[in-house]
This record gives C-alpha cells, sequence and structure tokens, in this order.
C-alpha cells in the first residue's frame, strides 16, 4: 500500500454511508492508488479493505481501528469517514460521543488532542467543547488558549495563512452585557484572549455569536473573504446551527490535532431513505475533496 492513500470508511451498515462513498468516489474519480475503502466492498476499481458486518456497532468502530493502524503505520496521510451511529456504537459497548473521540483514542499521543472543525471554503468554525449536555458544559482559561493554539497552528501549517486571525465567540447571550448575563466572559474569555494576545496569537474577541456568525453567512453567500480567518464556538449548536444553514450542509466535519486529519460529510445516517439511491453526496465529495487539499 502506498503512503499517499487515503483511506474511506463505508460508515454505518443501516444508513447511507455506502452510498454516499459510491457516488462521491463515480463523480470525483480519483486515482486508483490514492484510495483504499474500509468496510463494504463496492462496485467501484478501488483497494478495499473488507470487514465482517455482523454486529454493526463493531463494524463501525473496526473500520475506525483499521483506518488508524494504517495511519500509525504510514500506509495513508489521510482519512475519511461516512456517517456512524452513536447509538450502535454504545449497543456493542463502544462508549464514545462520536469518531471524533474514537479516533482521538485510537490516534493520540501525549500532549494530542482531537479538536472538530467545520471547513466551507474560508469559513472555518472549531468548536470550543462538542458532544456535551449543556448543562455539562464548563469553559476554562486553560482550554479556550490550548485549543485556540492548536487551531492556529492548523491555520498555518494546513491552510497556509500566514499569522491567522482568530475569533471567539462569547459564551452568553450579547457577550453576557458586562455580567449582567454571565460572567464567563469577564472572568474567563476576556483574560484568556489577553493571554493568547501576549503569546503572539492574532485573537480577537469575545464576539456575540448571532452578531458575528450573520456577518460571516453574508460573506459567505455573497462569495466575500472572510473578516476572519478561523472562529472558535462555545459550544455544539452554537457554531453548527449558523454553519450548516449558511453552508447548506457544504461544510465539511474537520478532525485536526492527530496524527492525520480525518474529514466527514455533516450528515447523519439518515436511515430513513436507505436504499432509496436518493442521498445527496455533497457533503462527502466536499470532504474527499478537501481531506486531498489539506494533505
Amino acid at each position: 500500500m502506498k503512503k499517499n492513500k487515503i483511506a474511506i470508511t463505508t460508515g454505518d451498515t443501516l444508513g447511507i454511508g455506502e452510498e454516499l462513498v459510491y457516488k462521491a468516489l463515480k463523480i470525483i474519480n480519483p486515482k486508483k492508488e490514492d484510495i483504499v475503502i474500509i468496510g463494504k466492498k463496492l462496485p467501484l476499481p478501488y483497494e478495499t479493505l473488507e470487514l465482517d458486518s455482523f454486529d454493526n456497532g463493531k463494524y463501525c468502530f473496526d473500520c475506525l481501528n483499521l483506518a488508524s493502524k494504517l495511519a500509525l503505520q504510514n500506509e495513508i496521510q489521510g482519512i475519511v469517514t461516512a456517517p456512524v451511529s452513536k447509538e450502535e456504537l454504545h449497543k456493542s459497548g463502544y462508549y464514545y460521543n462520536g469518531q471524533t473521540e474514537v479516533l482521538e483514542k485510537l490516534l493520540s499521543k501525549e500532549n494530542e488532542k482531537a479538536e472538530m472543525v467545520f471547513i466551507a471554503g474560508d469559513l472555518r468554525v472549531m468548536l470550543l467543547t462538542r458532544h456535551l449536555a449543556l448543562k455539562e458544559i464548563k469553559i476554562t482559561k486553560e482550554m479556550i488558549t490550548d485549543k485556540t493554539i492548536r487551531f492556529r497552528d492548523f491555520l498555518a501549517d494546513k491552510c497556509k495563512i500566514k499569522s491567522p486571525k482568530i475569533a471567539i465567540c462569547a459564551l452568553n447571550p450579547h457577550a453576557g452585557e458586562n455580567g449582567i448575563l454571565g460572567d464567563e466572559e469577564i472572568n474567563i474569555i476576556n483574560p484568556s484572549i489577553e493571554e493568547l494576545k501576549n503569546k503572539g496569537v492574532n485573537v480577537f474577541g469575545p464576539f456575540s455569536a448571532d452578531a458575528l456568525f450573520s456577518k460571516a453567512g453574508k460573506r459567505y453567500l455573497n462569495n466575500f473573504p472572510q473578516e476572519f480567518d478561523g472562529i472558535i464556538s462555545m459550544y455544539h449548536d452554537q457554531g453548527l446551527c449558523p454553519i450548516k444553514a449558511i453552508t447548506q450542509d457544504k461544510a465539511v466535519n474537520t478532525t485536526i490535532g492527530l496524527k492525520v486529519i480525518r474529514t466527514s460529510p455533516p450528515t447523519g445516517t439518515a436511515y430513513d431513505i436507505k436504499g432509496k439511491n436518493i442521498a445527496d453526496p455533497t457533503g462527502m465529495i466536499e470532504a474527499i475533496k478537501l481531506i486531498f487539499k489539506l494533505i
């Protein structure tokens, strides 16, 4: 197996992953030597590493595990994953909150952490916290500084942006209104931004999320360059609701900070349309294109 290969998993057997992979590869038509498929054998001329799918949750985990082993052995340079169900993983005893967390466990070395970034053109949004219940979200100064630096490094190293400008969202509505609507901005976010600036990070904020994403959305929809090279949202829906609405599901879920970069379409397993041949492969097409661009 050549080192320039991209591993693509076919995802949850009960969902639309196989259809997405098949349609996307037919449209993109990458070189045979650049792709290895992990999971189900598809009627495509690419090397395939087939796995037993008798237990769906175990199969989903095994696909990620095999892709990770290939990455650790330097046999692939990137991973593209089709959607899987967290519930199916849990049913089979794999208690992870998503594929990002699985890959972090399988691929991370000392001091490495996976970060979730959504990318559509020059609109890039990183989630400070990911798959957590709202009541469990707690932000810290260390969390903000460490994650922002990892985001900065990705923008500089992989996106080739010199001194990237990063905007940080507030946690509370209207950025807390000077403590009236919450004091996290005063006590945590503002000191984090000052520390980051002292470390040479080109960071700004905290901005009210609604205003920040409104401006970003207008720029994206009108094909104007983004004001910031990256945005950090405090929690999952704060970042994903606007970016999915703005980009019409063209934003690619990207895992950074590990041995290799992983991309994935922003869609779910869509059990209800499995086998109907109506799944839209746009997100998977964008995910495959992006992984080649980033590596």
